[in-house]
């Protein structure tokens, strides 16, 4: 399991069913591209509790106007299609790994 790259088109039908972790970025974000190596491996061995995807805010602008994104990362989790919780900024593996848990 690895980070799924999305697009808008692919969003509903990817965060309809179960827990779907979303990392909403942009790749001139510093914060994000450290972001991003703490959500592979956290997908990793998260495998089978949620899904893992990650979202271009400038090639998905809808998708960001849609939650009111103003600030990235931004990581939104969903429950069977249903925003239940986010997290604004980076943070380190052990919080974001207690946030996704915590929303099991």
């Amino acid at each position: 399991m690895s980070v799924k790259k999305i697009n808008s088109p692919e969003f509903e039908d990817a965060i309809k069913n179960g827990v779907a972790v979303v990392d909403f970025n942009a790749t001139w974000c510093g914060p994000c591209r450290m972001l991003a190596p703490v959500l592979e491996e956290l997908s990793e061995e998260m495998a089978g509790k949620a899904s893992f995807y990650a979202v271009d805010v400038d090639d998905n602008q809808d998708l960001a106007v849609q939650y009111g994104i103003s600030s990235i990362p931004y990581v939104g989790l969903f429950k069977d299609g249903k925003l239940a919780d986010e997290m604004v900024g980076f943070v380190p593996k052990p919080a974001l790994q207690g946030f996704i848990e915590k929303n099991l």
